[in-house]
């Protein structure tokens, strides 16, 4: 594991800096001034080295960094300045990346969209930030607000994919994208841009209420790759699977970002089909992979899964909820050399604050990892009280990957960020030995009874349990208890519910017990960025717990 500078090779230095204003923050000495640094960077070490595949495309850095430098000086031509917005509502494609380095090297700041968001959703976005500009698929064309309704709007770019559905139709005004790089030059007149300054502006789900967007600044994306780099050991013979939604701080962060910072290429997918991704781990010797936990599972359950040459495939990270530990002892069987290692982070911690150290990862099954070099988390109860290692109590975490703050929301910029630390809203602990364990969101943990049930314990249990492809648990209304545990299952085949729960029975309290289970062979909901959300599983547990009430 490399804890080197990549440029002198000295071990990385760490001082104290004022971001943003008002908070001290340990940082690494060497971050460059912004993150089109890093990719110049990248092509001075190794110009014809490939940054990117799509397909049967494939652009090096030296390729990738004209066409960054055409997007930039487009953009200039169009009146786009340095700070202003520029949306990106694109897929994982080769042309999500070069415009994404080519908004940074003219100094605005990108707004990812993902692209399952309608038309009213990306309305909202465009005006709550007030993008100037707006690169999308053409297949999506139908979901670009017309221009009366986002006035700030005044430069559209439509880009082509394989085939464009019949009826849909861009805007007039809207440029071709190989118009609008007609626009642009090779003349490289980027502008100063300082690494405190936002890079990105992310939007958070906005499981309630509407989203909120989240600024990251260049700094904070330096650092969170930088310790994805240290932890994992990526270097440029890395190859990273992109199949992960780019809009999303996981594939924006520890797939792209990640890969060009350490001169590796970024092999792209459109959308998850675990036969299509174990074909090209095969075909393109992927070393490396981010994906949401559930999609390792499907990939362990293809028929011909023994069929695939994926030697090479040696770091699959994860994070935003556990891999159960059946999966991860089912593919240690099938590929010795694969290491599924975790991760803990957030949308407004820039990605991970915690990773698995790989040599560690065996004996900790169950934790997130350590804290990451320059990142505090803190443990503390509901009166603001830290609480003693091993205790859990709600994360508080400060980090150089700390959001700004929240785009034009200083209400919810106060509440979330208190005295450099970011609030998570998840419970968790830390033990004396500094692994951190997640146990659920606030929101989440269920209370029966005046006993504390942590979902992810039942749902790790509940994944070892035959033909389960994944399971959440929720809390279900009861009058006399105040909930009780609904699980929902997503199974092939069907599951004998009280053999489960006798299951359940033997490694849990019996309050932890699930009381209701529903099965079904369709995926449990997720959001637009793939992540499993229990908010639709709440209201259906609510309606089958009203129609079973006594009249």
């Amino acid at each position: 594991m490399t804890t080197t500078n990549p440029i002198t090779g000295d071990p990385p230095l760490i001082q104290h800096r004022v971001l943003y204003g008002n908070r001290l923050v340990p940082c690494y000495a060497d971050c460059p001034d912004n993150l089109d640094a890093v990719l110049r960077r990248s092509v001075a070490a190794g110009g014809e080295r490939p940054a990117v595949v799509d397909g049967s495309r494939t652009l090096n850095y030296r390729e990738l960094d004209r066409e960054a430098t055409r997007v930039a000086t487009a953009l200039e031509a169009r009146g786009v300045g340095k700070g202003d917005r520029v949306a990106l509502f694109l897929g994982n494609r080769l042309e999500f990346i070069t415009t994404l380095f080519g908004v940074w090297r003219r100094g605005a700041i990108a707004v990812p969209i993902g692209t399952r968001q309608t038309r009213m959703e990306l309305e909202y976005i465009l005006n709550q930030c007030t993008a100037s500009a707006i690169l999308h698929e053409a297949a999506l064309a139908d979901r670009i607000p017309p221009p009366a309704t986002v006035p700030n709007l005044h430069t559209r770019v439509s880009m082509a994919v394989e085939e464009t559905p019949a009826g849909v139709d861009p805007e007039p005004e809207t440029l071709d994208y190989r118009d609008f790089l007609g626009l642009g030059t090779d003349r490289d007149s980027a502008p100063a841009v300082d690494a405190e300054e936002p890079a990105c502006i992310m939007y958070t789900s906005g499981t309630t209420g509407r989203p909120k967007g989240a600024m990251l600044s260049h700094l904070g994306f330096y650092h969170t790759a930088r310790n994805y780099q240290r932890r994992f050991g990526y270097t440029a013979q890395d190859r990273m699977l992109l199949v992960v939604p780019a809009t999303h701080i996981s594939g924006l962060l520890a797939c792209v970002m990640v890969m060009i910072q350490v001169a590796g290429c970024v092999v792209c997918l459109r959308e998850f089909r675990a036969a299509e991704v174990l074909k090209t781990i095969e075909s393109q010797r992927i070393t490396a992979s981010t994906m949401v936990p559930a999609m390792y599972n499907l990939c362990l359950l293809e028929p011909d899964f023994h069929r695939h040459d994926l030697s090479c495939w040696r770091t699959g990270h994860f994070g935003g909820a556990a891999v159960p530990e059946v999966t991860i002892e089912r593919l240690a069987q099938k590929l010795p050399r694969l290491r599924l290692l975790n991760g803990f982070g957030a949308t407004e911690t820039t990605s991970a604050v915690t990773l698995t150290d790989p040599a560690q990862a065996d004996a900790h099954l169950d934790s997130v990892g350590t804290a990451l070099p320059c990142v505090d988390i803190r443990v503390l109860d509901a009166a603001g009280r830290e609480v003693p290692p091993g205790e859990a109590g709600e994360l508080w975490i400060r980090s150089p990957g700390n959001a700004i703050g929240y785009w034009n929301n200083p209400q919810a910029s106060r509440e979330a960020f208190v005295a450099g630390y970011w609030r998570s809203g998840d419970i968790g602990s830390v033990d004396e030995h500094g692994f951190v364990r997640v146990f659920d969101r606030i929101k989440d943990m269920i209370n029966r009874g005046g006993y504390k049930v942590f979902c992810v314990e039942l749902e790790n249990v509940i994944q070892r349990f035959p033909h389960v492809i994944e399971v959440a648990a929720v809390g279900s209304p009861c009058p006399v208890l105040g909930e009780r545990v609904h699980v929902f299952i997503h199974a092939k085949e069907p599951i004998d519910k009280e053999a489960l729960r006798a299951f359940c029975g033997q490694e849990l309290a019996d309050y932890k017990v699930p009381d209701l289970i529903t099965v079904s062979p369709d995926p449990l909901p997720r959001n637009p960025n793939g992540k499993l959300i229990k908010h639709p599983l709440r209201e259906a547990a609510r309606t089958m717990a009203a129609q079973s009430a006594p009249s």
